[in-house]
């Protein structure tokens, strides 16, 4: 991935955070935030971690549909 890709990514997953409230939830503490990614890579390296994935990657899909709908 050349520099400028990557920045972009980094740049969008950061949004992501922003985006699910965690920044203010966990009042801008990056170790906790970091804690907590630590935690959710654990539950993905685990014996259900791809059902886990699947939950969030649905509910993650039907949040962006409904913020879509709200935009249009």
């Amino acid at each position: 991935m050349q520099r400028r890709e990557r920045t972009r990514h980094l740049i969008e997953l950061g949004g992501l955070v922003a985006k699910a409230g965690l920044v203010d939830l966990a009042h801008d503490d990056r170790a906790a935030l970091y804690g907590a990614f630590l935690d959710l890579a654990d539950q993905i390296k685990s014996a259900g971690g791809a059902g886990a994935l699947l939950l969030w990657r649905r509910r993650g899909q039907r949040a962006f549909a409904a913020d879509a709908e709200r935009e249009a």
